[in-house]
């Protein structure tokens, strides 16, 4: 099994990779440190219970030394002492791989570190009277640095080549044609507080009277595909929230603003930037794409957890969606109308020359082919979502037809499988619509997220369906629009003889969309959107002609 891990030493970029079980170092030309060389920080000792590895650095006197929690592991830069450069593989559970020198040490994890989660720093003075640094790492870890850890944690970790691409990395034909499970990146983990759902109210007042206090910095957290930035609020001040096109501006009255701003905050924050007004000011927080009152962003307002501040949370991610259950009056779709046959032979027939639209849903994958597996498995997902879209369309008057109701495949060769499934969209079917989740590997996982639709020409009205569910989904969910897409290979789609549509509706692999996907909410939300693409292209005739009954041949 290979790992690859990213590590930021000088401006330079290196690929680590690890497949040995041994413990094996590997020593590199010794640095010329002026004033540190008698003086030397590691190599540490290893433990290892469970699923917890405990790491132990000994401190010598005048060591200074950070810590950054990664998407990769946890960094220590060390100031005061010469590190031993070397590379150590598997020295325990929770730890891949050790790489040293040039002043860091990298502890590579096989999962994500946020500031409290996965990680545990202490300090002690063993009866020898040395001092060591304790380091428990675990996914069941938590705590971050204990408060006598005398080193500083760094709120802003080194930036990834796949987050910083987010927006312009390569498009990848979806997953429709292929039964390998998508490498893929763990969900991210919760960040500090409250988990956030949902949008909230635009504009609020913190409790308490007036102060006019000045506004401090925000605090930024970082994950994988979300940032965080927390605004202390005094008592008595107001804020407005306003997306727009460039991001987010937080409007505040009651309290002092100074100007300041920085830059190339995260991924997901170009920048922020306080701009002082005569009774408040703005804080702007600038976003690589546009956010609206129900996604890019997510927002609340949590009570002092000390003093007498109140604290805006705001979490910014391409990837939110709305996630707010659906109105009873939205969970349902206007009635379609009987459609008029126009020539050959009509089934299920109202009368002589009307029948009721029939449309093919695809749940994609299933049985033996579970599709892209990640924070979710798609063959479970797009069957939940078919029959969403079901139930939706059959109280509207429109006859649906599953390629599946159930966990199964259609033939256990996959090339027949998607033959069969193709085959239900033949004459005598107004539409064809098949239900797919995307995925991406996982060095690029961060640049997939949202939702797209792709069409083949094999109908003059492909396109057009595909534009139709596009826009219904990505308006009824919120989520990232990715566009439409043109495949020329994919077999569902080339081979229906009526207008055909595979839709995408979000990315297992990605750290916050595959938390979309596992929101009952956000499904309702899909397939409503789906239901109602299908029913704009019926009502406007973006479908196949439907064929009358012929009548009976008379006996001689």
């Amino acid at each position: 099994m290979k790992r690859t891990a990213i590590l930021f030493s000088s401006g330079l970029l290196f690929a680590l990779c690890g497949a040995g079980l041994a413990q094996t170092a590997v020593p590199a030309a010794p640095l010329n440190l002026t004033g540190v060389q008698n003086v030397t920080f590691g190599p540490p000792r290893f433990n290892t219970q469970g699923s917890t590895t405990r790491v132990v650095f000994d401190l010598p006197a005048g060591v200074r030394y950070t810590l950054t929690p990664t998407f990769s592991g946890l960094r220590l830069d060390v100031q005061g002492a010469r590190v031993q450069p070397s590379v150590l593989t598997n020295p325990g559970s929770s730890v891949n791989e050790v790489r040293a020198g040039a002043g860091q040490i990298t502890l590579f994890t096989p999962f994500p570190l946020s500031f409290t989660a996965g990680w545990q720093a202490t300090e002690a003075t063993l009866a020898t009277g040395t001092r060591v640094l304790i380091l428990d790492l675990g996914p069941a870890v938590a705590g971050g640095a204990a408060p006598g850890v005398q080193g500083q944690v760094l709120s802003s970790a080194p930036d990834t080549p796949g987050a910083q691409a987010l927006l312009t990395g390569p498009t990848a034909l979806p997953p429709g044609d292929t039964v390998a499970p998508a490498k893929v990146l763990p969900p991210a983990p919760a960040l500090p507080g409250p988990a956030l759902s949902g949008p909230m109210p635009l504009q609020g007042r913190v409790p308490g009277a007036a102060t006019a206090a000045v506004l401090a910095a925000p605090r930024i957290g970082k994950n994988p595909g979300q940032t965080r930035v927390v605004l202390d609020l005094p008592p008595g001040s107001s804020y407005r929230l306003v997306p727009g096109s460039a991001g987010l501006n937080v409007e505040l009255t009651g309290v002092t603003l100074a100007s300041q701003a920085a830059r190339s905050v995260s991924p997901e924050v170009r920048e922020w930037r306080f701009t002082p007004g005569m009774a408040g000011g703005v804080v702007s927080l600038l976003t690589p794409s546009p956010v609206t009152a129900r996604s890019g962003w997510r927002a609340q307002l949590l009570p002092p957890a000390s003093g007498s501040a109140w604290r805006l949370v705001i979490d910014l991610s391409p990837a939110l969606a709305d996630l707010s259950p659906l109105a009873p009056a939205e969970r349902t779709v206007a009635a379609v109308p009987p459609v008029l046959a126009t020539r050959g032979t009509a089934i299920l027939a109202l009368s002589a020359n009307f029948v009721r639209p029939r449309v093919v849903l695809d749940a994609g994958h299933g049985g033996r082919d579970p599709g892209a597996v990640g924070t979710v498995v798609e063959k479970e997902v797009t069957l939940a979502v078919a029959l969403r879209v079901r139930d939706l369309l059959n109280a509207a008057g429109v006859d649906v037809v599953l390629t599946r109701d159930r966990d199964r495949e259609l033939h256990p060769v996959k090339n027949t499988d998607l033959a069969l499934r193709a085959a239900q969209g033949t004459p005598g079917t107004q539409l064809f619509v098949s239900i797919h989740v995307n995925a991406m590997d996982a060095n690029v996982a961060l640049r997939g997220y949202g939702i797209e639709t792709w069409w083949n020409p094999n109908h003059p009205q492909s396109s057009a369906l595909a534009g139709l569910l596009q826009r219904h989904m990505t308006e009824v969910t919120g989520a990232f629009n990715r566009g439409l897409k043109n495949s020329q290979s994919l077999s569902v789609l080339r081979n229906s003889r009526v207008p055909a549509a595979l839709v995408e509706i979000g990315y297992t692999s990605h750290p916050v969309d595959g938390l979309n996907l596992m929101d009952s909410n956000y499904l309702d939300r899909v397939a409503l959107g789906i239901a109602l693409g299908i029913r704009e292209a019926l009502v406007t005739g973006v479908t196949a002609q439907v064929e009358p009954a012929q009548p009976a041949a008379k006996r001689p």
